[in-house]
């Protein structure tokens, strides 16, 4: 979502703490609904990335992540929706829509560094 609707001011990674070898299937589907293609990625693992070389961290796994010291992690408490319903993933995929939407709009109006969304401590 964030190379989407951002690639002008975000270059994003995405690492997961227990990633799976493959995205599913359905959560292909679900962001195709948005005009969001997968491609080719794979899930990457946490822990196999340096954090000190991203301007921000995304964390949504509700769990504190290791090597984050001096980083600037914002936490978004999104459920997991892993064994839930497809609404439930929809819903899931709504709402960090949403929260990257408001990244890159902060980003983008100069207000990242004085207003960092924190709805998980």
């Amino acid at each position: 979502m964030a190379r989407k609707y951002g690639s002008d001011v975000i270059v994003p990674y995405s690492a997961g703490t227990a990633p799976a070898s493959a995205a599913e299937e359905f959560t292909r589907t679900v962001l195709a609904e948005k005009n969001i293609e997968l491609g080719e990625h794979v899930p990457r693992r946490f822990s196999d990335l340096n954090p000190r070389s991203f301007d921000v961290v995304v964390n949504i796994s509700g769990s504190r992540l290791s090597g984050t010291d001096g980083v600037l992690v914002e936490s978004w408490n999104v459920e997991d929706p892993v064994g839930q319903s497809d609404e439930a993933l929809r819903k899931v995929r709504d709402e960090l829509e949403m929260l990257v939407m408001q990244l890159i709009l902060r980003i983008r109006t100069g207000k990242f560094d004085s207003q960092p969304v924190s709805s998980r401590q």
